[in-house]
């Protein structure tokens, strides 16, 4: 066991924004130009006009062989996004997905415009975890909701390229009995508690080697029984860990930090099963994480620092 500052999560609120300040002097004379100069500028202001027109085009045109008008979407000309009802922080702000702020819906709208969406053309689809995760229909063309990319998983749903891998938080109150726990093998004999569907639980009872785990329908129920003392502790991804003690339930502690999942490979996207969609959103996926989105995004929204202990195992 050692003490580490684990720098991973939470968004403190919406980034804040550049104010650009042009600075002139307005009662400077301007220079007399010659009208045969100024009518050839002005051609060839038209000329680049028209080549920004040609390379908007192209923008707009997105990924070669993945045009809009070609792709398997569930409404024509719309990218239709399944997520949470309601959404939390640091993974999208204000419970509202549309609203762009936060890490998730934020991945999303860079996604889409490189797909060649509009912003107005990405519609959100409200969902429980356990239907997004569940085989059949899908009312959407792929879900975003902290979704692991697992092999279980993967027998019924398909899944995007991993796009984020959180670290593993364990959650407790100050007088819960795995504070102070420097080995895994100490954590065993905790009451413990997740939501339904989720790795957490899978993390608890596979890795931890829990028995009797206590399931809740949501995360926000979960979080409730940690406060009323029906269960010792439980385990989140570190950035949700870092916003819910800072914010929903500051009364909790991160008590540590937790050893992979060799079975958790990361965030993925989630698709209904043989959705030919997948591969050009994996390909929008690859440009938008080789210009750096994710990894900006990551910083404004899922970066925290937290001194915790480190248990290795």
């Amino acid at each position: 066991m050692v003490r580490r500052n684990v720098r991973r999560s939470v968004a403190a609120g919406a980034a804040l924004a550049l104010i650009a300040v042009a600075c002139g002097d307005g009662d400077a004379d301007e220079p007399e130009v010659d009208d045969t100069e100024a009518s050839e500028e002005e051609g060839e202001d038209e000329v680049d006009d028209d080549d920004a027109t040609e390379d908007g085009d192209e923008q707009a045109a997105g990924i070669p062989g993945c045009e809009i008008d070609t792709l398997n979407l569930t409404e024509a000309g719309k990218l239709t996004v399944g997520t949470g009802d309601p959404v939390f922080p640091p993974w999208m702000l204000n419970d509202d997905p549309a609203g762009g702020e936060g890490f998730e819906n934020g991945l999303v709208y860079e996604l889409a415009a490189e797909l060649g969406f509009d912003a107005d053309d990405v519609v959100w689809v409200g969902q429980t975890f356990e239907e997004a995760i569940a085989p059949g229909t899908k009312p959407y063309d792929f879900a975003i909701q902290q979704i692991s990319v697992t092999e279980d998983r993967q027998e019924i749903v398909d899944f995007s390229m991993v796009y984020y891998q959180p670290d593993k938080a364990l959650l407790a109150l100050p007088d819960s009995p795995v504070v102070g726990a420097a080995t895994i093998a100490e954590l065993v004999d905790a009451n413990w508690g997740a939501t339904i569907g989720t790795t957490d639980l899978d993390y608890i009872e596979n890795i931890i080697g829990a028995d009797g785990v206590a399931v809740f329908d949501d995360q926000a129920t979960t979080f409730q029984a940690l406060l009323g003392g029906n269960i010792d502790a439980t385990v989140v991804a570190f950035p949700t860990a870092l916003f819910a003690t800072a914010v929903q339930i500051p009364e909790a502690d991160i008590v540590a930090s937790l050893p992979a999942d060799p079975n958790d490979t990361g965030h993925g996207l989630l698709f209904e099963q043989g959705n030919p969609l997948v591969d050009c959103v994996d390909q929008g996926l690859e440009a938008v994480i080789a210009r750096g989105v994710v990894d900006d995004l990551i910083d404004q929204y899922l970066i925290g620092d937290a001194d915790v202990v480190e248990i290795t195992g």
